[in-house]
């Protein structure tokens, strides 16, 4: 299972959010390259980063810092936050950006998130985030009362390969990823690879979620408020 370590912008600030409020956010730093940095120098080569003004505002407010990050540091970059349409996916990857991570756009305008896959499968990853057992989008603002499987069965057959589901209800709260969740997505769909994303608050939780099967584990608050460290991370790289 592979660690991604996140960094979530928003006005230009490193911060997390719990359960995807925006009213309840904390900074943990003000020079967002200089925390891509300590990443990198850990021993982490891909980075898991989330524009939160994009989400909101549909613009690419913090592509400035994402940028300076994959020029200045050689680190390749899944990004997600204020994807809308195909033009913007061309342009996030002609950008730099490794994958681009798109999960409002899966749901509004679904032709244009199957015309990305088509061009991009390898490079596109799907969004799936969920609210009290709905898929929820647009920073988490809305939800959706579609199934998985109807939502899925159309991207897979133009190429979808990878998903981040995120339970908005542990995100933020370092209560533990939802195992069961996680565990009963990879049994249903083991032909997408799954990362997990909210949660996690310890080395253990990252064993549980390894022996789920899912392909990668997101971790963010956990490493900013000192619940596991960069030494026990690497470990799992």
């Amino acid at each position: 299972m592979n660690i991604i370590p996140a960094i979530d912008l928003l006005d230009g600030e490193v911060v997390r959010l719990t359960k995807g409020d925006y009213q309840q956010k904390k900074v943990y730093s003000s020079r967002p390259l200089d925390q891509a940095r300590i990443f990198r120098d850990a021993g982490f080569g891909h980075i898991h980063i989330v524009d939160l003004n994009g989400a909101k505002s549909g613009r690419f407010e913090n592509l400035v810092h994402i940028r300076a990050i994959i020029e200045e540091l050689g680190v390749s970059v899944q990004t997600g936050g204020g994807v809308r349409s195909y033009q913007d996916v061309k342009m996030l990857l002609d950008a730099g950006i490794s994958q681009v991570i798109c999960s409002s756009m899966a749901v509004k305008k679904p032709d244009e998130w199957l015309r990305s896959l088509e061009a991009y499968s390898s490079r596109c990853i799907l969004g799936l985030d969920l609210k009290d057992g709905k898929m929820a989008y647009g920073g988490w603002l809305e939800t959706s009362d579609r199934s998985i499987e109807d939502f899925l069965q159309p991207m897979a057959s133009s190429g979808l390969t990878t998903i981040v589901s995120t339970d908005i209800s542990r995100d933020g709260t370092l209560e533990g990823p939802n195992i069961e969740m996680y565990r009963d997505l990879q049994n249903r769909f083991p032909d997408q690879n799954w990362i997990a994303s909210g949660g996690v608050s310890s080395i253990e939780d990252l064993n549980s979620l390894a022996e789920t099967g899912v392909a990668g584990a997101i971790v963010g608050k956990a490493y900013y408020e000192g619940r596991v460290t960069l030494a026990e991370l690497g470990a799992r790289v």
